[in-house]
């Protein structure tokens, strides 16, 4: 079974954040995959495409989810340690990811637009106040952070330069360093990670990545 939208677009990438990216590398099944698993016995012709189309569309309103789980899609993800870490909690899926130890880790870290740097939200322990301002200018903090990231990159170059192990040398980057990994996931579970971090008080990161998927 094929897709042709998802033919059309594989491998290629989908920009998110400021060097982040998405992009679709692999796929299995089909709107066909679902409705052969629904009705077992299904055979090819046997039924019309808006028969297919109602079944489908009974299966998500009453949450019959194990014939999504016949199709899988395959994510090439470039993103931030902080958001792969938020990512992760999902276990629900395969990923493989970058390593450290094995490669140079390139100088590419995350720095935020200043119309996202916010204060702490009064009401929401993890999450920013929209609308409100912080102490200090925004261009300061940003300033800060991306001064703050340089000088971490430096000091992991200088210790490989002095020969300290890759698996070391590592430890001191910030986790706004871009990372990236192949994730894949059934349809199912891709619409739970969709309806949790598309949700508006998910993460601005990762809702931006949730928000491209979906």
């Amino acid at each position: 079974p094929t897709s042709s939208a998802l033919d059309e677009i594989l491998g290629q990438k989908f920009p998110v954040l400021d060097r982040g990216f998405v992009r679709v590398v692999d796929y299995m099944g089909n709107d066909d995959a679902i409705v052969q698993a629904a009705r077992v016995s299904y055979g090819g012709g046997t039924k019309t495409p808006q028969e297919d189309a109602n079944l489908i569309r009974y299966l998500m309103r009453h949450r019959h989810t194990s014939p999504f789980e016949m199709c899988e899609i395959k994510l090439h993800v470039k993103l931030p340690i902080f958001v792969a870490r938020q990512w992760i909690r999902h276990r629900t899926a395969s990923v493989n990811e970058v390593s450290g130890r094995y490669s140079l880790l390139p100088e590419e870290y995350y720095v935020p637009e200043e119309e996202n740097i916010l204060p702490q939200s009064n009401t929401n322990k993890q999450g920013r106040e929209e609308g409100a301002k912080i102490m200090t200018s925004n261009s300061e903090v940003r300033e800060l952070m991306d001064r703050g990231s340089t000088e971490a990159f430096e000091l992991y170059n200088s210790f490989l330069d002095i020969g300290v192990a890759r698996e070391l040398s590592r430890i001191v980057l910030p986790v706004s360093t871009y990372t990236e990994w192949y994730w894949k996931i059934d349809l199912h579970n891709l619409f739970h990670f969709l309806k949790l971090r598309m949700d508006p008080h998910a993460q601005l990161e990762i809702r931006s990545y949730a928000t491209l998927i979906g």
